[in-house]
C-alpha cells in the first residue's frame, strides 16, 4: 500500500494569499472536510515549532491530535507533523502567471506504522488502509474549498 499522496490545482491568487491562509491553523475548520477546528498552543508562536491542537471528526468516531509545525516559508511551504511525526500533512505553493499552484501532500511515515501496529494490534493494517483512504478522499476537496476561499479573499481585497 503506498502511504503517500499528493494532489494539486490551480488557485487565481498570490501565493502569498494562499500562504496565509493555509498558515493559518484556526482557519483548518472552513475547507477540511474532517477537522472541524483548530487552535495554537502558543498563539504568539506560529512559525518552525509552534504546536497546534485539532479537533477531528467522522461518522464514526471524534478526536483530536496534537500537531507541529516543520516547514513555515511564506509563499512557498508550510508543513506540520502529526503526534510524534506519525503523519506529515503539507500545502507547497508555486506561483504561476495569475496565482498559485497548491500541492497538498501526505505521508504516513514509519514512526506512524510503528505507532499503529503497537495501538491496533491486529487491527493494524485495516486501520492504516482506512486512514490513508480517507487522506487520498479528503485532500482533493479540501484543496478545492480551499482555492474557493482564497480566490474569495484575493477579489474582496
Amino acid at each position: 500500500m503506498e502511504l503517500t499522496h499528493r494532489t494539486s490545482l490551480d488557485v487565481d491568487a498570490p501565493a502569498q494569499t494562499v500562504y496565509a491562509l493555509v498558515s493559518d491553523v484556526t482557519r483548518t475548520g472552513e475547507w477540511s472536510p474532517t477537522c472541524r477546528s483548530c487552535e495554537w498552543d502558543d498563539p504568539a508562536q506560529q512559525g518552525v515549532g509552534a504546536q497546534f491542537s485539532g479537533h477531528n471528526e467522522t461518522t464514526e468516531r471524534r478526536w483530536s491530535t496534537r500537531s507541529t509545525v516543520v516547514a513555515a516559508v511564506p509563499g512557498r511551504e508550510f508543513a506540520w507533523e502529526v503526534g510524534q511525526g506519525y503523519v506529515r500533512w503539507a500545502y507547497l505553493l508555486t506561483p504561476r502567471e495569475g496565482g498559485t499552484e497548491l500541492t497538498h501532500t501526505w505521508e504516513f511515515t514509519d514512526a506512524g506504522q510503528r505507532y499503529f501496529e503497537q495501538t491496533y494490534r491486529p487491527d493494524a493494517p485495516a486501520q492504516i488502509a482506512q486512514r490513508t483512504a480517507a487522506a487520498r478522499e479528503d485532500m482533493p476537496r479540501t484543496l478545492a474549498a480551499i482555492r474557493d476561499i482564497a480566490e474569495r479573499d484575493h477579489a474582496d481585497r
